[in-house]
């Protein structure tokens, strides 16, 4: 942890007394796992990886019975090496915000989850694990499983089970670029209700953002058959039409991939999983499948250990992993070979 991270840590922890009345809290969670990554063709090795673990700070204050003010500050973390990465070295990475929610619903602003990110949820059984479904979801310049900077939202208040969420992110950077299009349009409908949770999400880039001009619809369902029993689905469409790349890129990053998954609760704390993907990209030889299967024990409600096994099938012309995705270990793949991961993990979330 680089030392501005630690100062701001250390200050925080001084001032909880006074700022106790403000309803403060200090959360995180360390997810940590060994794994065996195996790239099919010359990359074989045992790692230890840091799984999107983080420290954040929350709070919030009531200013009227029908008025509340939050925000929240959160930093990634890398508990394998404690190193200064791209994700480590600069303070509230993370979904990082301020609000005001109420009746009328929630604004918030500042850097966080998109509608269109948050609503794979519902069957996201491997999330920041050997196994994500974002290494089939989110590739390239074509990704959509974003938080993005600068960013303006509005979630509707529950409506029987029913809520909507609109995001708009102005720009990229601290200043906008003067004649310079760099917004991003993010929204979702969402339902919770009895054995049903499922969204359905679209998302708009317009050209001069960083990865170019995109737009990506997507839907998750999660059903629950019994009390032990969980069918998931997943499907998501993308478009990439950046005209500063070639056809053949633009092929290749234009995709639908769709999923099929089931999680089984062989008892009260202990949960089987299991899940395949598929990516089919408009480029010739370049779609990839996915299956991943693995368990999770929770020891408690706040530790919990998991074990994964995931395999990537790639054609000849693309090179995804299962393991890419939210870890600090995550190294390359090799085109046309079928890469695999065995995982062992300790999620501890405080």
């Amino acid at each position: 942890m680089n030392k501005k991270l630690l100062a701001i840590v250390v200050g925080a922890a001084a001032a909880m007394p006074v700022m106790a009345m403000a309803d403060v809290s200090i959360y995180g969670r360390a997810n940590v796992s060994v794994d065996y990554l195996d790239d099919g063709a010359d990359y074989s090795e045992t790692n230890l990886s840091s799984n999107a673990s983080r420290l954040g700070f929350k709070g919030d204050h009531e200013i009227n019975s029908n008025l509340t003010a939050f925000f929240q500050i959160e930093q990634q973390i890398n508990f394998s090496s404690g190193s200064s990465d791209d994700d480590s070295s600069n303070f509230a990475t993370r979904d990082t915000f301020v609000g005001l929610k109420g009746g009328f619903g929630t604004f918030q602003l500042g850097r966080f989850d998109s509608p269109f990110k948050a609503a794979r949820g519902p069957a996201n059984l491997f999330g920041d694990q050997v196994g994500d479904m974002r290494n089939l979801t989110r590739v390239g310049n074509a990704r959509f499983d974003e938080r993005y900077d600068n960013t303006v939202q509005y979630t509707t208040p529950d409506m029987s089970g029913f809520f909507a969420t609109l995001g708009y992110s102005v720009q990229e950077g601290t200043t906008a670029d003067l004649d310079a299009d760099e917004s991003v349009v993010s929204g979702s409908l969402n339902y919770i209700g009895g054995p049903i949770e499922a969204s359905v999400a679209y998302e708009s880039a317009e050209e001069d953002t960083d990865r170019g001009e995109r737009d990506g619809f997507r839907g998750a369902l999660a059903y629950k058959i019994t009390d032990s029993i969980k069918a998931v689905g997943f499907y998501q469409t993308v478009d990439y039409e950046n005209e500063a790349v070639t056809a053949a890129v633009r092929d290749a990053l234009t995709s639908d991939t769709f999923g099929l998954g089931a999680e089984f609760k062989v008892a009260s704390n202990t949960a089987i999983k299991g899940m395949w993907m598929t990516r089919d990209a408009d480029a010739d030889q370049s779609d990839s499948d996915m299956w991943v299967v693995g368990v999770e024990h929770k020891l408690d409600k706040a530790v919990r250990v998991y074990a994964n096994y995931a395999l990537v099938d790639n054609e000849d012309n693309v090179k995804l992993t299962p393991w890419i995705q939210s870890r600090s270990a995550n190294p390359a793949g090799a085109a046309g070979e079928e890469a695999s991961g065995l995982s062992v993990g300790l999620r501890y979330d405080f």
